[in-house]
């Protein structure tokens, strides 16, 4: 788990208009913001509190062409999925959607049996970027589409874009060595300066991913980057514009400070932005595809109520380099410390210290916020696998949000890890199990 931090969150509204064409404007306006011994903070149990050149990639130009539209009267709340098909009302007709029936009914299955507040999933194809599993849980109120609102704020799930920027930028690497102090839950003007008397700690930039080190990360930003940089890498990886897509989706908020202390901080994740859990999965696809971003889609085609083809997805786009194959190749390898000895160690690894999913690598990033108004804590996770290839297996990105309240129900990481233990076994993964949803479900009942 990154390190805790509260923020207040602030209003965003987003204004969606689709054309019996598929034409859409959005409008959205918001304001932003296991444990080894050398490490004293990033353990998964931490308590949320309140705090405030050969590497470059000639990154491509927003393309000259025409953007895909929205699918015109698309509703994605009404998913159904019915012998190993997923279907969605639509103008004119029923969609026929790109999911993975199984896996979706497994998605919903695991947020239902969590009895959690609002959760949302969703899973990428990284190759084409077709999604497999998208699916939302709200358990009072009224349904909403959480996969395509960016009102949660990206928490050290950020990091992933700052650590691009030291890559790209600054010409640092995954084994680049920072001491440090302090941090833990907030970050003041003394822990960004170096002090043998104070840094007890030291670890490399791919430990402080891992283990979601804060003072790492705002030290390095600090004395390497500036704040054009790093606003720069972010409008790269999309925040700050509507990620185009099948139904609108709420763009992502994005604001650098220049001040010095305000910019650490919103490097290493405390606030100043906001995200989506279609975006947040569409940023570990970025890395799991070398550094290119291609347009997810839900939809493959329409069919009218006569039972003709009314519309046809199109084809995809170019893909669009985001950063260089180097830069992606170090935040795969920075990212894949989360798993393996970070933040998430004990979700993907059960008393025993065995894997849930043997044999297959997975990179990530988490995040945890509360926001102590409204006591609503957040967790995320995001990543791809395997991330190191499998023959026969196709690689999916992944991301989660769970939003809990005081009395928390599970973190962002274990459903996640569950839905890719549901994938890898659906594809017949040696060693790896699905979930139970009917134990799971008996355990919150207790």
């Amino acid at each position: 788990m990154p390190h805790p931090y509260a923020m207040r969150r602030k209003a965003l509204t987003a204004v969606a208009a689709v054309s019996l064409l598929g034409l859409a404007v959005v409008v959205a306006t918001r304001a932003g913001r296991r444990a080894p011994s050398e490490a004293p903070q990033g353990g998964d149990d931490a308590a949320p509190s309140l705090a405030h050149a050969s590497r470059t990639a000639e990154h491509d130009e927003p393309s000259a062409e025409p953007e895909v539209p929205p699918v015109a009267g698309l509703d994605l709340l009404h998913v159904v999925t019915v012998e190993g098909a997923a279907t969605a009302p639509a103008a004119g007709g029923v969609a026929r959607l790109t999911l993975d029936a199984e896996l979706q009914r497994t998605a919903v299955g695991l947020m239902g049996a969590h009895h959690l507040p609002e959760a949302a999933i969703v899973v990428l194809d990284v190759a084409t970027g077709r999604v497999l599993a998208y699916a939302s849980h709200v358990d009072k109120g009224p349904p909403r589409d959480l996969c395509a609102e960016a009102t949660a704020p990206s928490a050290s799930v950020f990091k992933v874009v700052t650590a691009a920027a030291l890559v790209e930028d600054a010409h640092l690497g995954p084994d680049t060595k920072q001491c440090y102090s302090g941090g833990e839950q907030r970050i003041n003007s003394v822990d960004l300066v170096d002090d043998p008397a104070r840094d007890r700690w030291c670890t490399t930039l791919g430990g402080a991913m891992g283990r979601s080190i804060n003072t790492v990360f705002a030290r390095l930003a600090s004395r390497h980057l500036t704040p054009t940089q790093l606003e720069g890498m972010a409008r790269r990886f999309g925040y700050g514009a509507a990620l185009s897509f099948d139904v609108p989706v709420q763009p992502s908020g994005l604001h650098v400070p220049p001040e010095p202390l305000d910019f650490a901080r919103t490097a290493a994740g405390f606030w100043n932005t906001t995200l989506s859990p279609l975006e947040a999965a569409e940023i570990s696809a970025i890395v799991a595809r070398e550094g290119e971003a291609v347009r997810p889609r839900i939809v493959d085609e329409v069919i009218a109520a006569d039972g003709k083809v009314a519309w046809t997805a199109p084809e995809a786009p170019s893909a669009r380099r985001v950063v260089g194959r180097e830069t992606a190749a170090a935040l795969a390898a920075m990212m894949e410390h989360t798993v393996y000895e970070g933040t998430s160690w004990r979700a993907f690894h059960d008393g025993r210290g065995a894997a849930f999913l043997p044999g297959v690598n997975v990179a990530g990033k988490t995040g945890t916020l509360t926001d102590a108004d409204t006591q609503r804590y957040y967790t995320w996770f995001t990543g791809f696998a395997p991330s190191r290839a499998l023959p026969g297996v196709r690689q999916v990105a992944i991301a989660a949000l769970v939003v809990n309240g005081p009395a928390w129900q599970v973190k962002a990481n274990v459903l996640a890890r569950d839905v890719l233990r549901a994938y890898f076994a659906e594809h017949d993964v040696g060693g790896v199990t699905k979930p139970g949803l009917a134990a799971i479900a008996r355990r919150h009942r207790r």
